[in-house]
């Protein structure tokens, strides 16, 4: 971490933004557990939250940037190491970082709400570091046991299901807040933080709640789940490492094609569509990055997922809206941002065809035609299911205006963030980003979640205006303002960075090569 942070002031900027945008939310967390301190549901909403934040622990380091590479035990294959050493340093080292601290944070907020009594205090002071060491032991025993198949060209791919299961788990609990904010009571969750308090990290939560209700035996056996859970997977951890050092990787070995295809026979369908000259086989480039590389194509898989669910579920609720359209289109022109991180080192190549600002400004440009292609018609799609569910057919129009004006917004800024702070996607390894970069692509998705809107307020308060004026019949006008302001964005944000990137070549090269 801290050789990360030696590299440039933008990644300490970054890593220190993100360090605090952490410790924000875990303030307010902690402080909302306070809150609920004596009320009747405290209980099982403590136990409930580290049950999901556990499970989050065991999924999404995964699939999503998280973490330090170096934790990758398959880097330290050559070193003449023992496997019962090599488990307590890795544990050790997986404990800092800003997400044991939110953990910890979390846990300690969670213990506090439902301790009462000097038993559960003291049961309190065992559970909190329990619930870390649990959560941090999973995510690192799962990580290693798949660090083959998730490296492997066939095993990434299974990303692809993960995108779907991400998006699906989000929605799911999405549906299950708005289920309990119309409920009249919450008892229950009391059904169901009884049955998830026998499960690890959640069990040493529930066992502060036991002995705050004086049964000290049904405390002492469920935090025995979370010290068993523990030993278990040190004990896993400890096997799969030992295979990971000793066993030959025959993950990736495949059989020598018998014969070689023409390079001729590979122009399909996707090139005979594409306009020729360098925009049509830079567009063919990044769409032959987003289906035939494994990181890329679950990027794009999730958020086509969660751009498609999160409107179309939401209009099933009485509260729906076709204006929750505009989600998708901000969600995909996320993949704007790092254009370059998927290229790794092959981005020397695109270097060598970039000398002028023009050059720069044509490929910064075609790359953000294949965002275009896939997010309008994508984005069409959506609101017209969206507006079949929900009704307000006749908002259409001003609905497309702010999406087109949002995506252009998202693509300003992606140019921006991918010449300015680009970061590596490791090619041989689960992470997504390198090591030291996370705090810098932190700070460049949630930048972009809270800019983009912003950028459109001019359009927003426009539409706000007409609607409370009674101009209904001028909302019409925000579909061509909408398009004519994104493409405006778009254009600016191109002809700012193409002279920044001609000059910073070899530095994004020096950033997006390191994995």
């Amino acid at each position: 971490m801290r050789n990360g942070l030696r590299q440039s002031g933008g990644r300490r900027a970054a890593f220190v933004a993100s360090l605090v945008i952490v410790l924000l939310i875990a303030a307010f967390m902690v402080l909302g557990f306070l809150l609920l301190r004596g009320h009747e549901a405290a209980g099982a909403v403590s136990v409930l939250a580290v049950a999901v934040f556990a499970l989050g622990w065991a999924v999404m380091p995964l699939f999503l940037p998280s973490g330090d590479e170096t934790l990758d035990p398959s880097r330290l294959v050559m070193l003449p190491l023992r496997p019962e050493p090599l488990v307590r340093a890795l544990l050790v080292s997986s404990l800092v970082g800003t997400g044991p601290l939110f953990t910890l944070c979390l846990a300690f907020g969670a213990a506090v709400s439902v301790a009462h009594g000097v038993a559960a205090a003291v049961f309190a002071v065992l559970a909190v570091p329990l619930v870390l060491l649990v959560c941090v032991a999973l995510s690192r025993a799962i990580a290693t046991a798949n660090v083959r198949l998730l490296s492997s060209r066939k095993g990434r791919d299974l990303a692809l299901l993960s995108g779907l299961v991400i998006a699906l788990g989000f929605q799911a609990v999405n549906f299950g807040v708005q289920a309990l904010g119309r409920a009249e009571d919450l008892s229950v969750l009391d059904t169901v933080a009884s049955v998830v308090g026998w499960l690890p990290a959640a069990s040493a939560v529930a066992a502060v709640r036991s002995a705050a209700d004086g049964d000290l035996l049904l405390a002492v056996a469920r935090l025995a789940v979370s010290v068993a859970a523990v030993v278990v997977l040190l004990w896993w951890w400890r096997r799969s490492l030992v295979r990971l050092m000793t066993e030959p990787d025959g993950s990736t070995i495949g059989a020598a094609p018998d014969t070689v295809k023409d390079p001729a026979a590979g122009r399909g369908l996707l090139a005979r569509l594409l306009p020729g000259g360098r925009t049509g086989a830079v567009m063919e480039r990044c769409f032959r990055y987003i289906w035939r590389d494994p990181k890329t194509k679950a990027s794009w898989v999730t958020a086509l997922a969660i751009g498609a669910l999160v409107p179309v579920f939401n209009a099933f609720q009485e509260a729906g809206s076709v204006y929750w359209a505009c989600f998708a289109s901000g969600m995909l022109g996320m993949q704007m941002f790092n254009q370059f991180g998927q290229d790794s080192s092959a981005f020397w190549m695109v270097t060598q065809t970039i000398s002028s600002r023009a050059e720069a400004y044509a490929e910064l440009r075609d790359r953000a035609y294949v965002m275009i292609a896939i997010t309008v018609p994508f984005t069409v799609v959506v609101a017209v299911a969206t507006g079949l569910v929900a009704g307000g057919w006749s908002q259409l129009p001003e609905v497309f205006g702010l999406a087109f004006a949002l995506l252009g917004a998202m693509l300003a800024l992606g140019v921006f963030a991918s010449v300015t702070y680009p970061y590596a996607i490791p090619q041989d390894s689960h992470r997504n980003v390198a090591p030291g970069q996370g705090g810098m692509a932190v700070a460049a998705i949630f930048g972009g979640m809270f800019a983009g809107p912003l950028l459109c307020a001019p359009l927003i308060a426009l539409l706000v205006w007409l609607r409370v004026s009674d101009h209904h019949g001028l909302l019409w006008l925000l579909l061509p303002l909408g398009v004519a302001y994104g493409a405006l964005l778009t254009w600016g944000a191109l002809r700012l960075m193409s002279g920044r990137m001609a000059k910073r070549l070899p530095e994004i090269l020096a950033a997006v090569s390191k994995g």
